[in-house]
């Protein structure tokens, strides 16, 4: 455990602080990756622990495929490509308490709550990173209205292909190292992963159409997750609960991912 817990905190430093130097990580950020990663691995384990890195390259790398085309949407978003404190704990903070929950009480069921947490907010990185770029302006899950890019709750068919894309990528990558672990039936995890990763990354889409908290400009008449906007400009609330930000609406979804991802596995190994 202690040789697990000084090897967690080595390369969750590193990973930290090249993500840092490249620009994926704030300051707290890199406290938050820390933070989550040295649990991950100290009480999951390596297979635990390079999904969760395998999740954050893939996702800090796609923030940067393309990323002065995805300058014209980013004053939509609640912060810039930069992950905070805030950020690292919504994706990654559901995995590192399932962590210690199966260190304190031993179950393959763990596993599975992980894997669906960790496949849904790949999911929905993957999706809103490529998706944002799609030529087809989105429509909104609740209504099918089209809908400006990056608005909370659009979906396009790019995003959801990119959505089931990510999702399938932890799905597989989870199945890997189930397999080299020894662990039974490894190969459940790929459809597991994208299934429960799919459905965790819609349900971010759903909340971000109906209950998310939502701001107007009214300098610039536009929709943000921004207290204040692009422009320098003080928004307004325009719907949604107040408290549901989008670092919530990401931990919510990982929840949901890690419930569909356990509920799965109970349906298919019995």
């Amino acid at each position: 455990m202690a040789q697990r817990f000084i090897m967690g905190l080595a390369l969750s430093l590193l990973i930290g602080g090249l993500g840092y130097w490249r620009g994926a990580l704030s300051g707290s950020g890199v406290a938050g990756a820390v933070l989550v990663g040295t649990a991950t691995f100290a009480f999951g384990g390596w297979d635990w622990g390079l999904i969760l890195v395998l999740f954050f390259l893939s996702s800090s790398a796609l923030s940067r495929f393309r990323a002065s085309a995805k300058e014209r949407v980013a004053e939509k978003f609640a912060k810039g490509a930069r992950r905070d404190m805030g950020q690292a704990l919504a994706n990654g903070g559901l995995g590192a308490l399932l962590a210690v929950a199966s260190r304190l009480w031993p179950s393959p069921l763990w596993f599975a709550a992980f894997v669906g947490a960790l496949a849904a907010v790949n999911a929905d990185t993957w999706a809103t990173e490529i998706g944002v770029l799609s030529a087809r302006p989105p429509r909104l899950l609740t209504t099918g209205r089209r809908v400006p890019p990056g608005t909370s709750g659009g979906v396009s068919p790019l995003g959801t292909a990119a959505a089931l894309a990510g999702a399938a990528f932890i799905g597989a990558c989870a199945a890997l190292l189930a397999w080299a672990s020894g662990l039974a039936a490894p190969w459940v995890y790929l459809p597991v992963g994208t299934a429960s990763g799919l459905t965790g990354a819609l349900a971010d889409s759903l909340l971000g159409a109906t209950v998310q908290r939502i701001y107007h400009c009214p300098a610039c008449g536009k929709e943000t997750e921004r207290r204040v906007h692009a422009c320098g400009t003080p928004t307004r609330p325009l719907r949604g609960w107040v408290w549901l930000n989008n670092d919530w609406v990401n931990f919510l979804a990982s929840a949901v991912g890690s419930g569909v991802g356990v509920a799965l596995v109970m349906a298919i190994i019995r």
